[in-house]
């Protein structure tokens, strides 16, 4: 297990952090990187977790919000992102931590920041998320922290086939 996460500063991302933020995602989900960390789906997919394009859509777009958190120097160390659904719920997606960093409070900090964001300053009463169902050690995470699995599985959302499907969890906004 890592120290505890160091003094933090969380922020929305901005246009400039775009390198920093792709080279965070990628090294937390994919390839050998990831694989110091716990939370990786490198075991199970070897693509490009994201591009660029989309990010930057997601840090331009008025309605969603991608948040990070710098460390004393300014490096991106964890991100999440909130998208707002019609059903009155943010979909959080994309919450990484840098491998090294893992285990020392920076995704929980995350975690309870996006619940507050998306209540706070979106106005949603509830938070939905997916997660690999092949991945029971992070799933049971997002329980101990409010989660709750809805019953529902979803498809993979990419072009290739997998042997997997994705368990929504949502958590309601006090």
């Amino acid at each position: 297990m890592s120290a505890p996460a160091p003094a933090l500063t969380l922020r929305r991302a901005i246009l400039s952090d775009l390198p920093a933020l792709r080279v965070l995602v990628e090294r937390a989900y994919r390839g050998d990187s990831a694989r110091k960390g716990w939370t990786h789906e490198a075991d199970l997919l070897d693509d490009e977790r994201t591009s660029d394009a989309d990010l930057a859509a997601t840090i331009t777009a008025p309605d969603k919000r991608l948040l990070l958190a710098l460390d004393a120097t300014g490096l991106p160390v964890g991100t999440v992102t909130l998208i707002p659904q019609p059903t009155g719920k943010a979909y959080l997606g994309m919450l990484c931590v840098d491998p090294d960093g893992q285990g020392g409070g920076i995704g929980r900090l995350l975690l309870d920041e996006a619940a507050r964001v998306a209540r706070d300053e979106l106005g949603l009463r509830a938070i939905e998320m997916t997660v690999i169902d092949r991945r029971a050690e992070l799933v049971a995470w997002y329980e101990r922290r409010g989660y709750v699995r809805t019953g529902e599985t979803r498809p993979f959302p990419g072009p290739q086939p997998v042997p997997f499907a994705m368990v929504v969890l949502e958590r309601q906004l006090a």
